[in-house]
């Protein structure tokens, strides 16, 4: 069975959990920006959670099926069309041959996920199917989707006959999206290089996330921050914000010339030369990856044992998740 783009939306590319292991060669991991959302849309319509999907910020693509399928939407909050008649979000919704998939303006959050029964069947590169724009690597043809593609479906158990809404998450697991929002930080490796009224800056102020959001990295608007003079070191810029390159971790925090942070995301590069002055927890880079230009944003330092701690507990509430959809 086939997938066909009607209309491609803004940016909507091929995602799965991403790829692993070729980080350390400047490959960066890709793979859907909210993790928790791509995972629950493949659990309803009953794929494996590695199993590739859509995503597609702000504007989502319109499709069609040339067969019967079982698709599910979730991530932002945006009104879920079939034929033009709405069907819920967050739930397993089975279409005919023929039938069109469209969705309205994303109301809340930034980014939707479309999960369709048997995973969109595109080659694997290096272990994922996630789509590297930037390197035209993996996904569909390396691109972002265009009017006219064909996307191939994978193997399904069969579409049930009958009731067109077959699954849905209990509305208690259901994330809410808002346009302020607490990111968790751990500071460091670099924040000492930051003077000490500027690291206070860093972590009692209100950042405003700019339209410069996307798949490799968030900017942020604020006061200026700004970094004690050094003598420049061999191998590194002049700009007191300048190290020796270094590995960058997916969420680590920089602020070139010490004017708007950037968050890097799954698409960035794997090092460089800018110090990064924290990292955002592994559990809030979901919510990052939901946040629309102009969210209000406020780092909040925690330490590594807190973050490890909120990791279990999305852990936790994950496996609820699978408990109940499995029934």
């Amino acid at each position: 069975m086939f997938v066909e783009v009607v209309e491609p939306g803004l940016a909507t590319t091929v995602q799965d959990l991403g790829r692993t292991g070729a980080y350390n060669v400047g490959i960066p991991p890709s793979g859907a920006l909210d993790q928790r959302s791509a995972r629950i849309a493949n659990l309803l319509v009953g794929n494996p959670e590695t199993a590739a999907l859509l995503e597609a910020p702000y504007l989502a693509p319109k499709l069609s099926f040339d067969g019967p399928a079982v698709v599910a939407v979730t991530g932002a909050s945006a009104q879920v069309l079939v034929n033009g008649e709405e069907r819920p979000s967050w739930s397993a919704v089975r279409v005919d041959a023929g039938d069109v998939l469209s969705l309205g303006f994303v109301t809340a959050g930034a980014r939707v996920y479309i999960a369709v029964a048997g995973g969109i069947d595109v080659p694997a590169v290096l272990g994922s199917r996630s789509t590297y724009v930037l390197g035209g690597l993996g996904g569909h043809d390396g691109r972002a989707l265009v009017a006219g593609d064909r996307l191939p479906v994978g193997e399904a158990g069969g579409v049930p006959a009958g009731d067109q809404l077959l699954r849905t998450l209990p509305e208690r697991y259901l994330p809410t999206w808002s346009r302020e929002v607490d990111l968790r930080v751990v500071l460091g490796l670099y924040d000492y290089r930051l003077s000490a009224h500027s690291r206070d800056l860093l972590v009692e102020s209100d950042w405003r996330l700019t339209p410069v959001a996307d798949r490799t990295g968030f900017r942020y608007q604020g006061p200026q921050l700004d970094f004690i003079e050094r003598e420049q070191p061999f191998g590194a810029g002049s700009d007191p914000s300048n190290i020796v390159d270094a590995g960058y971790p997916i969420g680590s925090i920089q602020v070139p010339s010490g004017s708007e942070p950037i968050v890097l995301h799954r698409d960035a590069v794997s090092g460089g030369g800018y110090a990064q002055i924290g990292t955002v927890i592994s559990v809030d880079l979901d919510l990052v990856g939901q946040c629309a230009p102009g969210t209000v944003t406020r780092l909040v330092p925690v330490t590594l044992d807190d973050a490890l701690k909120a990791r279990a507990q999305a852990r936790e509430n994950l496996d609820e998740v699978r408990a109940v959809l499995a029934d």
